[in-house]
């Protein structure tokens, strides 16, 4: 029960957070996409680059218990996924977790975003026989490597330089792009609908 009510709070307040920097409203999306307001993109490089840091840094701490590390396997399906969740968020205005938060705000076109999502992991899930034949969800590269080796985590590392000291590198390097970032790299373009309402 309490690993529930922990998920709930932490959930809730990872939700309160997108709505806060603007993730939950199609226009910071478009305005991050066309380069005019890269408020959004260096929000989130910090914090991908700010979670590095802390986590790897953890680790070598041992604060962090690396058996909480999970690393999905590499193969053409996760690449043809990313490549189509790209395009929807780009089309839509949300990912899958801004998308559940925005309807948490009241957004409508929200709604339609998960119901889309839950019709298109429905197909997926009767599709499945289909991309498994195809050979799409083969590993590739080994499967399941990271780019340095963790101590003790059990995944293989594609380079010989230690695991936690890269991560802890790309997320200073990260935080280091975030902060380098200018607010916009061009102008808004006109013509279009410049603001999409808040539904």
């Amino acid at each position: 029960m309490t690993t529930i009510i922990l998920a709930i709070v932490i959930g809730a307040a990872f939700g309160a957070a997108l709505d806060r920097i603007g993730a939950t409203n199609p226009n910071w999306i478009w305005r991050m996409l066309n380069l005019s307001n890269l408020h959004l993109m260096k929000t989130i490089l910090l914090a991908i680059g700010t979670g590095s840091v802390l986590m790897f840094g953890g680790q070598m701490l041992g604060l962090v218990d690396v058996g909480h590390m999970s690393v999905k396997a590499a193969y053409a399906g996760v690449f043809i996924g990313g490549l189509m969740l790209g395009a929807g968020w780009a089309a839509s205005g949300f990912c899958p977790g801004t998308g559940v938060a925005a309807a948490a705000t009241g957004r409508k076109d929200a709604l339609f975003f998960i119901a889309g999502g839950l019709l298109g992991a429905a197909a997926y899930m009767l599709s499945y026989p289909w991309w498994k034949s195809a050979g799409l969800l083969d590993d590739m590269a080994g499967g399941k490597v990271t780019l340095g080796a963790v101590p003790d985590s059990g995944y293989a590392g594609l380079t010989g330089l230690p695991g936690d000291v890269l991560g802890i590198v790309l997320g200073l390097a990260f935080i280091a792009v975030a902060f380098a970032l200018p607010e916009r790299l061009r102008r808004a373009p006109q013509g279009r609908a410049a603001e999409m309402p808040a539904e």
